[in-house]
Protein backbone atom coordinates (compact mmCIF):
# COMPACT_ATOMS: atom_id res chain seq x y z
CA UNK A 1 0.00 0.00 0.00
CA UNK A 2 1.22 3.53 -0.75
CA UNK A 3 0.14 6.94 0.45
CA UNK A 4 0.48 9.73 -2.11
CA UNK A 5 0.94 13.12 -0.51
CA UNK A 6 -0.43 16.25 -2.09
CA UNK A 7 1.79 18.88 -3.68
CA UNK A 8 1.12 21.22 -0.74
CA UNK A 9 1.77 18.62 1.98
CA UNK A 10 4.12 19.78 4.72
CA UNK A 11 6.83 17.86 6.53
CA UNK A 12 4.49 17.80 9.51
CA UNK A 13 1.77 16.18 7.39
CA UNK A 14 4.23 13.48 6.27
CA UNK A 15 5.40 12.90 9.85
CA UNK A 16 1.78 12.55 11.01
CA UNK A 17 1.12 9.78 8.47
CA UNK A 18 4.31 7.97 9.50
CA UNK A 19 3.36 8.20 13.18
CA UNK A 20 -0.12 6.77 12.54
CA UNK A 21 1.27 3.86 10.53
CA UNK A 22 3.97 3.01 13.06
CA UNK A 23 1.45 3.21 15.91
CA UNK A 24 -0.56 0.53 14.06
CA UNK A 25 2.49 -1.76 14.00
CA UNK A 26 3.56 -1.02 10.42
CA UNK A 27 6.59 0.48 8.73
CA UNK A 28 6.54 3.63 6.59
CA UNK A 29 9.19 4.49 3.98
CA UNK A 30 9.14 8.10 2.80
CA UNK A 31 10.31 8.70 -0.79
CA UNK A 32 10.63 12.23 -2.10
CA UNK A 33 10.72 13.37 -5.70
CA UNK A 34 11.00 16.84 -7.17
CA UNK A 35 7.23 17.34 -7.30
CA UNK A 36 5.73 14.82 -4.90
CA UNK A 37 6.21 12.57 -1.89
CA UNK A 38 5.09 8.96 -1.58
CA UNK A 39 5.00 6.86 1.58
CA UNK A 40 5.28 3.11 1.14
CA UNK A 41 3.62 1.03 3.84
CA UNK A 42 4.68 -2.41 5.04
CA UNK A 43 2.49 -4.38 7.43
CA UNK A 44 -1.13 -5.41 7.99
CA UNK A 45 -3.20 -3.98 5.11
CA UNK A 46 -6.48 -4.42 7.00
CA UNK A 47 -5.08 -2.46 9.94
CA UNK A 48 -3.99 0.34 7.61
CA UNK A 49 -7.49 0.55 6.13
CA UNK A 50 -8.92 1.20 9.59
CA UNK A 51 -6.65 4.23 9.97
CA UNK A 52 -8.62 6.15 7.31
CA UNK A 53 -5.39 7.68 6.02
CA UNK A 54 -7.18 9.52 3.20
CA UNK A 55 -8.69 11.86 5.76
CA UNK A 56 -5.34 13.04 7.12
CA UNK A 57 -4.04 16.52 6.21
CA UNK A 58 -1.84 16.57 3.13
CA UNK A 59 -2.87 13.13 1.85
CA UNK A 60 -3.94 13.13 -1.80
CA UNK A 61 -4.69 9.43 -2.21
CA UNK A 62 -4.06 5.92 -0.90
CA UNK A 63 -3.52 2.91 -3.19
CA UNK A 64 -3.19 -0.79 -2.72
CA UNK A 65 -0.57 -1.92 -5.26
CA UNK A 66 -0.61 -5.45 -6.67
CA UNK A 67 2.94 -5.49 -8.10
CA UNK A 68 5.94 -5.88 -5.77
CA UNK A 69 7.57 -2.63 -6.95
CA UNK A 70 5.02 -0.38 -5.32
CA UNK A 71 6.73 3.02 -5.36
CA UNK A 72 7.93 2.95 -8.97
CA UNK A 73 4.78 1.33 -10.37
CA UNK A 74 2.32 3.15 -12.62
CA UNK A 75 -0.59 1.64 -10.69
CA UNK A 76 -0.64 4.65 -8.36
CA UNK A 77 0.88 7.17 -10.76
CA UNK A 78 -0.60 7.02 -14.25
CA UNK A 79 1.38 9.99 -15.56
CA UNK A 80 5.05 9.35 -16.22
CA UNK A 81 7.51 11.22 -14.02
CA UNK A 82 10.01 13.92 -14.89
CA UNK A 83 13.43 13.68 -13.24
CA UNK A 84 15.52 16.86 -13.02
CA UNK A 85 19.32 16.83 -12.81
CA UNK A 86 21.53 19.77 -11.91
CA UNK A 87 20.53 23.30 -10.99
CA UNK A 88 20.13 26.73 -12.51
CA UNK A 89 20.05 27.33 -16.28
CA UNK A 90 21.96 24.09 -16.93
CA UNK A 91 19.30 21.94 -15.25
CA UNK A 92 18.30 18.95 -17.40
CA UNK A 93 15.01 17.05 -17.51
CA UNK A 94 14.38 13.38 -18.23
CA UNK A 95 10.75 12.75 -19.07
CA UNK A 96 8.02 11.96 -21.60
CA UNK A 97 8.07 15.32 -23.38
CA UNK A 98 11.83 15.72 -23.73
CA UNK A 99 14.71 13.80 -25.26
CA UNK A 100 17.91 14.00 -23.24
CA UNK A 101 21.30 13.43 -24.83
CA UNK A 102 24.06 12.33 -22.43
CA UNK A 103 27.63 11.90 -23.66
CA UNK A 104 31.24 11.91 -22.53
CA UNK A 105 34.24 9.66 -22.05
CA UNK A 106 33.69 6.16 -20.73
CA UNK A 107 36.58 6.81 -18.34
CA UNK A 108 38.18 10.00 -17.08
CA UNK A 109 41.84 9.65 -18.05
CA UNK A 110 43.24 13.19 -17.74
CA UNK A 111 42.05 16.80 -17.52
CA UNK A 112 42.91 17.36 -21.19
CA UNK A 113 41.16 14.22 -22.47
CA UNK A 114 38.07 14.88 -20.35
CA UNK A 115 37.76 18.51 -21.45
CA UNK A 116 38.21 17.67 -25.12
CA UNK A 117 35.64 14.87 -24.90
CA UNK A 118 33.21 17.14 -23.03
CA UNK A 119 33.58 19.87 -25.64
CA UNK A 120 32.89 17.30 -28.37
CA UNK A 121 29.82 16.10 -26.48
CA UNK A 122 28.41 19.58 -25.94
CA UNK A 123 29.01 20.58 -29.56
CA UNK A 124 27.05 17.49 -30.63
CA UNK A 125 24.09 18.54 -28.47
CA UNK A 126 24.69 16.68 -25.19
CA UNK A 127 23.29 18.42 -22.11
CA UNK A 128 24.65 16.04 -19.47
CA UNK A 129 28.27 14.93 -19.18
CA UNK A 130 29.08 11.31 -18.40
CA UNK A 131 32.47 10.05 -17.27
CA UNK A 132 33.78 7.22 -15.14
CA UNK A 133 36.09 7.84 -12.17
CA UNK A 134 35.55 4.35 -10.74
CA UNK A 135 35.52 1.61 -13.38
CA UNK A 136 34.48 -1.91 -12.33
CA UNK A 137 36.10 -4.08 -15.01
CA UNK A 138 35.90 -7.76 -15.85
CA UNK A 139 39.70 -8.04 -15.70
CA UNK A 140 41.51 -6.96 -12.53
CA UNK A 141 44.37 -5.82 -14.78
CA UNK A 142 42.25 -3.37 -16.79
CA UNK A 143 42.18 0.37 -16.06
CA UNK A 144 40.06 0.86 -12.92
CA UNK A 145 39.71 4.65 -13.05
CA UNK A 146 41.37 7.60 -11.31
CA UNK A 147 39.11 7.56 -8.27
CA UNK A 148 38.83 10.84 -6.37
CA UNK A 149 41.09 12.67 -8.82
CA UNK A 150 38.80 11.55 -11.63
CA UNK A 151 35.79 12.93 -9.78
CA UNK A 152 37.51 16.26 -9.34
CA UNK A 153 38.43 16.46 -13.02
CA UNK A 154 34.91 15.57 -14.11
CA UNK A 155 33.32 18.12 -11.77
CA UNK A 156 35.71 20.88 -12.87
CA UNK A 157 35.15 20.25 -16.57
CA UNK A 158 31.39 19.98 -16.18
CA UNK A 159 31.17 23.23 -14.22
CA UNK A 160 33.31 25.10 -16.75
CA UNK A 161 31.04 24.02 -19.63
CA UNK A 162 27.70 24.31 -17.76
CA UNK A 163 27.11 20.57 -18.05
CA UNK A 164 25.73 18.63 -15.08
CA UNK A 165 27.68 15.40 -14.58
CA UNK A 166 26.73 11.77 -14.01
CA UNK A 167 29.25 9.20 -12.82
CA UNK A 168 29.23 5.67 -11.47
CA UNK A 169 29.58 4.75 -7.82
CA UNK A 170 30.61 1.17 -7.02
CA UNK A 171 30.97 1.00 -3.23
CA UNK A 172 28.52 2.11 -0.51
CA UNK A 173 31.40 3.72 1.38
CA UNK A 174 32.08 6.03 -1.60
CA UNK A 175 28.53 7.29 -2.07
CA UNK A 176 28.90 10.49 -0.03
CA UNK A 177 32.19 11.37 -1.73
CA UNK A 178 30.81 10.79 -5.23
CA UNK A 179 27.64 12.74 -4.40
CA UNK A 180 29.77 15.75 -3.47
CA UNK A 181 31.18 15.90 -7.00
CA UNK A 182 28.35 14.60 -9.20
CA UNK A 183 24.85 15.84 -10.02
CA UNK A 184 23.63 12.31 -10.69
CA UNK A 185 24.83 8.91 -9.42
CA UNK A 186 25.04 5.92 -11.76
CA UNK A 187 24.59 2.29 -10.79
CA UNK A 188 26.27 0.09 -13.38
CA UNK A 189 25.04 -3.21 -14.75
CA UNK A 190 27.30 -5.28 -12.47
CA UNK A 191 25.88 -3.57 -9.39
CA UNK A 192 22.19 -3.55 -10.29
CA UNK A 193 21.51 -6.07 -7.52
CA UNK A 194 24.08 -4.79 -5.06
CA UNK A 195 21.30 -4.05 -2.59
CA UNK A 196 23.48 -2.31 -0.01
CA UNK A 197 24.70 0.09 -2.70
CA UNK A 198 21.14 0.68 -3.96
CA UNK A 199 20.01 1.59 -0.45
CA UNK A 200 23.00 3.88 0.04
CA UNK A 201 22.38 5.91 -3.14
CA UNK A 202 18.72 6.12 -2.19
CA UNK A 203 19.69 8.27 0.81
CA UNK A 204 22.34 10.40 -0.97
CA UNK A 205 20.07 13.24 -2.09
CA UNK A 206 21.00 12.88 -5.77
CA UNK A 207 19.06 11.56 -8.78
CA UNK A 208 20.11 8.05 -9.79
CA UNK A 209 20.76 6.49 -13.20
CA UNK A 210 20.09 2.75 -12.86
CA UNK A 211 21.46 0.51 -15.59
CA UNK A 212 19.77 -2.81 -16.25
CA UNK A 213 21.78 -5.86 -15.22
CA UNK A 214 23.12 -7.78 -18.19
CA UNK A 215 21.13 -10.86 -17.12
CA UNK A 216 18.20 -9.15 -15.42
CA UNK A 217 14.53 -9.33 -16.33
CA UNK A 218 12.53 -6.12 -16.50
CA UNK A 219 10.82 -7.03 -13.22
CA UNK A 220 14.20 -7.51 -11.50
CA UNK A 221 15.32 -4.16 -12.90
CA UNK A 222 12.24 -2.44 -11.48
CA UNK A 223 12.70 -4.16 -8.13
CA UNK A 224 16.23 -2.73 -8.02
CA UNK A 225 14.71 0.71 -8.61
CA UNK A 226 12.30 0.00 -5.77
CA UNK A 227 15.23 -0.45 -3.37
CA UNK A 228 16.38 3.08 -4.24
CA UNK A 229 12.87 4.54 -4.01
CA UNK A 230 12.18 2.84 -0.68
CA UNK A 231 15.19 4.58 0.83
CA UNK A 232 13.86 7.99 -0.13
CA UNK A 233 14.75 8.74 -3.76
CA UNK A 234 12.02 8.78 -6.41
CA UNK A 235 14.27 10.55 -8.93
CA UNK A 236 15.46 7.42 -10.73
CA UNK A 237 16.16 7.11 -14.46
CA UNK A 238 16.26 3.59 -15.89
CA UNK A 239 18.87 2.73 -18.53
CA UNK A 240 18.63 -0.21 -20.95
CA UNK A 241 22.21 -1.13 -21.91
CA UNK A 242 21.88 -4.54 -23.52
CA UNK A 243 21.50 -8.02 -22.08
CA UNK A 244 23.63 -11.13 -22.45
CA UNK A 245 22.38 -13.59 -25.07
CA UNK A 246 23.90 -16.29 -27.28
CA UNK A 247 24.76 -13.72 -29.96
CA UNK A 248 28.48 -12.89 -30.32
CA UNK A 249 28.36 -10.27 -33.11
CA UNK A 250 27.85 -7.56 -30.46
CA UNK A 251 29.04 -7.23 -26.89
CA UNK A 252 25.45 -7.48 -25.64
CA UNK A 253 22.01 -7.54 -27.27
CA UNK A 254 20.12 -4.26 -27.08
CA UNK A 255 16.59 -5.06 -25.89
CA UNK A 256 14.63 -2.20 -27.45
CA UNK A 257 11.36 -3.84 -26.37
CA UNK A 258 12.37 -3.23 -22.76
CA UNK A 259 11.85 0.52 -23.25
CA UNK A 260 8.06 0.49 -23.81
CA UNK A 261 7.65 -2.48 -21.45
CA UNK A 262 9.35 -0.61 -18.59
CA UNK A 263 7.49 2.61 -19.42
CA UNK A 264 4.17 0.76 -19.26
CA UNK A 265 5.01 -0.81 -15.90
CA UNK A 266 6.75 2.14 -14.23
CA UNK A 267 6.41 5.91 -14.17
CA UNK A 268 10.22 6.35 -14.28
CA UNK A 269 12.03 7.72 -17.37
CA UNK A 270 13.85 5.14 -19.53
CA UNK A 271 16.94 5.85 -21.62
CA UNK A 272 19.21 3.66 -23.77
CA UNK A 273 22.97 3.09 -23.81
CA UNK A 274 23.82 1.91 -27.35
CA UNK A 275 27.57 2.14 -26.69
CA UNK A 276 27.74 -0.58 -24.05
CA UNK A 277 24.99 -2.58 -25.70
CA UNK A 278 26.93 -3.06 -28.93
CA UNK A 279 30.56 -2.33 -28.15
CA UNK A 280 30.89 -1.23 -31.78
CA UNK A 281 31.22 2.32 -33.08
CA UNK A 282 29.47 1.54 -36.36
CA UNK A 283 26.29 0.45 -34.56
CA UNK A 284 25.84 3.44 -32.23
CA UNK A 285 23.96 5.66 -34.71
CA UNK A 286 21.49 3.02 -35.98
CA UNK A 287 20.80 1.78 -32.45
CA UNK A 288 20.28 5.37 -31.29
CA UNK A 289 17.77 5.89 -34.08
CA UNK A 290 15.98 2.72 -32.93
CA UNK A 291 15.94 3.98 -29.34
CA UNK A 292 14.40 7.28 -30.42
CA UNK A 293 11.81 5.51 -32.57
CA UNK A 294 10.75 3.13 -29.80
CA UNK A 295 10.12 6.05 -27.43
CA UNK A 296 13.22 6.22 -25.23
CA UNK A 297 13.50 9.34 -23.10
CA UNK A 298 17.16 9.78 -23.99
CA UNK A 299 20.44 8.11 -24.88
CA UNK A 300 23.87 7.95 -23.23
CA UNK A 301 26.93 7.40 -25.43
CA UNK A 302 30.72 7.31 -25.22
CA UNK A 303 32.88 9.90 -26.99
CA UNK A 304 36.66 10.19 -26.99
CA UNK A 305 39.05 12.53 -28.84
CA UNK A 306 41.42 9.64 -29.66
CA UNK A 307 39.55 6.34 -29.40
CA UNK A 308 42.57 4.30 -30.51
CA UNK A 309 44.39 5.48 -27.37
CA UNK A 310 41.46 5.16 -24.94
CA UNK A 311 42.14 3.28 -21.71
CA UNK A 312 38.57 1.96 -21.67
CA UNK A 313 36.17 0.89 -24.46
CA UNK A 314 37.86 2.72 -27.32
CA UNK A 315 36.18 0.62 -30.07
CA UNK A 316 32.76 1.99 -29.14
CA UNK A 317 33.69 5.65 -28.59
CA UNK A 318 32.40 8.15 -31.16
CA UNK A 319 34.52 10.75 -32.90
CA UNK A 320 34.44 12.74 -36.13
CA UNK A 321 31.86 11.79 -38.76
CA UNK A 322 30.14 9.21 -36.53
CA UNK A 323 29.54 11.78 -33.80
CA UNK A 324 28.25 14.28 -36.38
CA UNK A 325 25.81 11.66 -37.70
CA UNK A 326 24.54 11.01 -34.19
CA UNK A 327 24.17 14.74 -33.55
CA UNK A 328 22.06 15.04 -36.69
CA UNK A 329 19.81 12.15 -35.62
CA UNK A 330 19.33 13.66 -32.15
CA UNK A 331 18.42 17.04 -33.66
CA UNK A 332 16.02 15.75 -36.30
CA UNK A 333 14.23 12.65 -34.99
CA UNK A 334 12.91 13.41 -31.47
CA UNK A 335 10.88 16.47 -32.62
CA UNK A 336 9.08 14.19 -35.10
CA UNK A 337 7.77 12.32 -32.05
CA UNK A 338 6.74 15.50 -30.24
CA UNK A 339 9.77 15.77 -27.98
CA UNK A 340 11.92 18.81 -27.23
CA UNK A 341 15.66 18.54 -26.74
CA UNK A 342 15.87 20.35 -23.38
Amino acid sequence: MVVVMGADATDQDVAHVVERVEAAGGEAFVSRGVTRTIIGLVGDIDAFRELNLRSLPGVADVHRISVPYKLVSREHHRDRSVVWVGSGPARVAFGPETFTFVAGPCAVESPEQTREAAEMAKAAGARLLRGGAFKPRTSPYAFQGLGLRGLEILAEVGASLDLPVVTEVVDPSDVAMVAEHADMLQIGTRNMQNFGLLQAVGTAGRPVLLKRGMQATVDEWLMAAEYIAQRGCLDVVLCERGIRTFETATRNTLDVSAVPVAQAASHLPVIVDPSHASGRRDLIVPLSRAAIAVGADGIIVDVHPQPEEALCDGPQALVGADLRSLAQAVRQLPPLLGRTLR
